[in-house]
């Protein structure tokens, strides 16, 4: 488990990774840049996001049939997948760029915060599919359990993505567009060189290459309940930034600053729930329930304990993290307030993390379903009852003056009090759904 887990953190840290760097270099821009970074990367995370699928449901169907020895058809799969993904992500870019300006000022986007945000949307999506022929190529290399090209794309990708983003912003000074652009070509590498050898390999073991539209019906209908769970998720998280945008600039920027240092985290988590999901996978293909319930209390263990270390490890950094984000003293501290109250809560993400992984790697897909759909139905409903009791508070957001106001008037209880409502309803409320039916057998299929 932890020879597939280290490998696929640093793949799945990529867009995270590109999110981050654009955050930690746009923040020198200026805090309407930052807030338009926040909403423009909140757009096409939830977009690309919406098809994780891709990798979820070609990692579970690649190892059944591994399990069962049957890895022609495994490969075939995959292609599969790879022509969907390019499919979806030629009408996310057509989509995406047209609606990008209502789409920004739906999530709360005012004149240059707007202005910034619809500037990085343009550019960041014409990415994005390359990105999701990262995901479809992924799902290939886990579910044959060959996992460190995945490492050497992701590696190389966001060093690429480094270099493009300092020269385009600080040599080239095209702000906010440069930052777009080379998170962007950085996509567009990555999928290339992830794509070209699942492709030779495939062909090497006698899979087509021409697109079936059999084969691609059936990967788009394996992921319509991943997608619908997706869906779920992002729209809390949409919802989530909607909410930090009611409560002011400086809220949202904070947050920006929050939710990319976590994106990057919790991938360490997902490191472990797809290490189960593939080994748990294999396991049921080859028919042996043991072995997939052994490996289940394996990964809520590697779950729950990575969570502890890596809590800890972000409150920490989360004292002195600010400064790398905003040269503002009154958003650093609301960074320090969000990393440190995150970070409590990150051993229950852990474990909800690696179960989530193993239900998906046994198909599990409607269960999960119908308890991420009611989940965030939820969640939402709090984070409105929240957002009535600020709206009431009736005091001035986004200045430092906020701090002496007190109660939900104060931007940093707000802030610490918007990741504790996400924390325990949504991801608590998943991790119960999740433990509940692990403790049945009817999720081994």
């Amino acid at each position: 488990m932890l020879s597939l887990a280290l490998p696929t953190f640093v793949q799945l840290i990529a867009e995270p990774a590109f999110i981050l760097i654009d955050t930690a270099i746009v923040g020198h821009i200026g805090d309407e840049a930052l807030a338009g970074l926040s909403i423009g990367s909140t757009i096409i995370l939830t977009a690309v996001g919406l098809c994780i699928f891709l990798a979820y449901s070609t990692t579970a169907q690649v190892a059944h049939l591994l399990g069962a020895g049957r890895r022609r058809e495994g490969l075939q799969a995959g292609i599969d997948g790879l022509w969907l993904a390019l499919g979806i992500g030629i009408a996310l870019v057509i989509g995406l760029f047209a609606g990008a300006e209502p789409l920004c000022r739906a999530l709360g986007g005012e004149g240059e915060v707007l202005q910034q945000a619809v500037t990085y949307t343009h550019a960041v999506v014409l990415g994005a599919p390359g990105m999701l022929l990262v995901y479809a190529a992924n799902g290939i290399f886990r579910g044959l359990q060959k996992v460190r090209i995945t490492l050497v794309a992701a590696v190389s990708g966001a060093a690429l993505n480094t270099v493009l983003e300092v020269l385009f912003v600080m040599v080239f000074r095209w702000g906010i567009a440069g930052s777009g652009a080379a998170t962007m070509i950085a996509q567009w590498y990555m999928g290339l060189f992830l794509t070209i050898p699942a492709i030779l390999w495939s062909r090497a073991d006698g899979a087509s290459l021409r697109p079936r539209l059999d084969g691609i019906r059936a990967a788009g209908s394996d992921g319509i309940p991943l997608f619908i769970r997706t869906l779920a998720i992002r729209a809390a998280m949409v919802a989530t930034v909607a909410s930090a945008a009611h409560m002011g600039t400086s809220v949202l920027a904070g947050f920006q600053a929050v939710n990319s240092s976590w994106n990057f985290a919790m991938n360490m988590l997902d490191a472990v729930g797809i290490a189960g999901q593939t080994l748990v996978a294999a396991a049921l293909g080859a028919g042996n329930a043991d072995q997939a319930r052994r490996l289940t209390r394996a990964a809520g263990r590697a779950g729950l304990v990575t969570g502890a270390a890596i809590g800890l490890a972000f409150a920490t950094v989360g004292l002195f993290a600010g400064h790398f984000f905003s040269p503002t003293p009154h958003i650093q501290t609301l960074i320090a307030a969000g990393m440190v109250t995150m970070g409590v809560f990150f051993p229950l993400q852990g474990w909800m993390m690696a179960i989530d992984g193993i239900l998906i790697g046994s198909r599990d897909y409607r269960y999960l379903a119908a308890t991420c759909t009611a989940t965030a139905a939820a969640y939402i409903a709090v984070l409105t009852l929240l957002d009535g009791a600020i709206m009431n508070s009736g005091a001035p957001t986004g200045t430092a003056t906020t701090l002496a106001s007190g109660g939900l008037s104060n931007d940093t209880m707000r802030t610490v009090a918007l990741w504790t409502v996400f924390n325990v309803v949504l991801m608590g409320g998943r991790g119960l759904c999740n433990g509940l039916r692990i403790r049945t057998d009817r999720w081994m299929r």
